[in-house]
């Protein structure tokens, strides 16, 4: 890892498809660990306008609401006791979280460095966006690896991607609409999809017109090869950025959504 992560994380992603059974297993457990540990380049910050809004009590979080807490203060007085902090409630500003779904292109090869790198991007937004973040793997038809209303696992998330197998057509459209279904079921106030593509549409359908509904959209391509990726992008205001390889992902992402 630290002469050549790539090349490192690329061979961890072919051994997770090993024959031997037990050097399959310690790859599958050693890559989980190791690509959440080098998506860990900080999380999300919440972006947007804040609110004011009622919230349980914390030591120095702001101002007490009285009229909220009143339940508690009367049962206090009335027995002669302290307040029971369960009881009482603060207001204070609140900013809207974010949410994100990643789409991996799982269209031709999908082994060594195409692997690695969807495996760390699922990785990063695992770890940027624990409670609200959704993977879709798309080919010839979108596979949900992770739902958006649905706790899993960061580590399981990540070898679920890595035993992902190839398909040579690409539905682009139909992973575009798959992530706005997959958005459409936060509450976030920041709704972010990721496509990790060369963005070459192979079926049919339009993914202009799916790209344009949704709220954000960025585009992660690979480096000297992203000549459709950058026209998807001009045409749909998409944000792009290019990578070397899966070390990059996790910068990638970071640039792309702004933090």
């Amino acid at each position: 890892m630290k002469d050549d992560a790539d090349e490192t994380l690329t061979l961890l992603a072919d051994l997770v498809s090993a024959t031997d059974p037990k050097l399959r297993e310690l790859a599958r457990r050693l890559a989980g660990r190791l690509m959440l540990d080098v998506s860990r380049r900080g999380k999300a910050k919440p972006r947007g306008i804040g609110k004011l809004a009622k919230q349980k009590y914390r030591p120095d979080g702001g101002d007490i609401d009285i009229d909220a807490s009143m339940d508690a203060i009367v049962e206090s007085r009335a027995a002669k006791e302290p307040v029971d902090p369960d009881g009482l409630y603060l207001r204070g500003w609140v900013k809207p979280h974010t949410a994100l779904c990643l789409m991996v292109d799982r269209s031709g090869s999908m082994g060594g460095k195409p692997l690695a790198t969807s495996a760390v991007a699922a990785a990063s937004v695992a770890w940027r966006s624990p409670d609200d973040y959704s993977v879709l793997a798309f080919g010839n038809d979108v596979v949900v690896a992770k739902s958006q209303d649905v706790p899993k696992a960061g580590d399981r998330v990540v070898n679920d991607v890595l035993s992902l197998k190839g398909f040579g057509t690409t539905d682009l459209a139909g992973a575009l609409l798959a992530a706005a279904n997959q958005l459409s079921r936060t509450s976030a106030g920041r709704k972010v999809a990721i496509l990790l593509s060369d963005c070459r549409s192979t079926v049919d359908g339009d993914p202009v017109a799916a790209a344009k509904g949704l709220d954000e959209l960025v585009i992660i391509a690979p480096a000297g090869d992203d000549e459709e990726a950058k026209l998807f992008a001009a045409r749909t205001g998409a944000r792009l950025v290019t990578i070397d390889g899966p070390s990059d992902v996790p910068e990638a992402i970071t640039a792309a959504l702004g933090d």
